[in-house]
């Protein structure tokens, strides 16, 4: 029975986090403006639509962002850890305290899109430059609100960007000031510290 858990935790998290993954994605192109006539953000659209469309009934849209996709995110994260915790502990807990945790959990996932995003941009610019692929294109539309405060500030070595490293530190300072500081502060278990 432990081993039928376990891999029902497995693929839980797998299938869980993928999902989470593609409805944050859908708040974050928004936020940067990403052209939604690329297939890939036309993709996770489609992939959102169907929840997303009755929680827009109810959750109005804020500075012209669709909060929906944010709340969904939240309830994605909380039910992903609830049945973890369901599965691992057989229970769910408190839900005051999976609501923090989710918190948490989505504002981690939040900096490791552009973390990620980051890295690749970086490996495009060496070994593909200025490439009009899909997928090029999203990861640019993600960097670029990163990268540009940085630019401001940064003097131009010559076609050298090192806006990069700046964006790079700013993240993992945030990571390790903020996120894990919440995350021991709210006892959050080591169970669920892996969905962060």
């Amino acid at each position: 029975m432990i081993g039928l858990n376990t891999a029902a935790v497995y693929v839980l998290q797998t299938l869980g986090s993928l999902y989470l993954l593609i409805v944050l994605m859908r708040f974050v192109l928004q936020l940067v403006r990403a052209n939604f006539y690329n297939p890939l953000c036309q993709f996770i659209v489609k992939a959102t639509q169907p929840l997303l469309k009755p929680l827009r009934r109810i959750i109005p849209s804020m500075f012209g962002l669709d909060m929906s996709s944010l709340v969904l995110a939240i309830l994605v994260q909380l039910a992903l850890m609830a049945l973890t915790l369901l599965l691992t502990y057989g229970t769910t807990g408190n839900p005051l305290q999976l609501l923090i945790w989710s918190l948490i959990g989505v504002t981690a996932l939040f900096l490791k899109i552009f973390f990620f995003a980051l890295i690749i941009s970086v490996i495009l610019s060496w070994v593909a430059p200025g490439s009009h692929n899909p997928g090029a294109e999203l990861v640019n539309d993600l960097c670029e609100p990163a990268l540009a405060p940085f630019r401001k500030f940064l003097p131009n070595l010559g076609g050298l960007d090192l806006s990069p490293i700046f964006a790079f530190l700013a993240l993992k300072l945030i990571d390790m000031l903020v996120i894990n500081n919440l995350a021991a502060m709210t006892m959050m278990p080591e169970i669920l510290r892996i969905l962060i």
